[in-house]
């Protein structure tokens, strides 16, 4: 029954090599730094193409719908 038992008790950490240590906190820090980039770079874009659509936007509402005149003749 102890042998049960076994797979529930966590084992203490291993010793890790204080250089591997230093490894792994460099490469989460880099890591978190390319991720940050990204996303900035991402917010960057998205609101260049929000700007595009906004002005793409404007613009159509000025045409002239052709459109507009079938609907108004079938609504009647």
């Amino acid at each position: 029954m102890s042998n049960g038992f076994a797979y529930l008790i966590p084992l203490p950490p291993a010793a890790i090599d204080p250089r591997f240590e230093t490894y792994q906190n460099t490469h989460a820090f880099y890591e978190e730094v390319r991720m940050r980039q990204a996303h900035a770079d991402h917010c960057r874009w998205y609101a260049k193409i929000a700007a595009q659509h906004q002005q793409e936007l404007a613009q159509m509402q000025g045409e002239l719908n052709p459109l507009q005149w079938f609907y108004a003749a079938n609504s009647r």
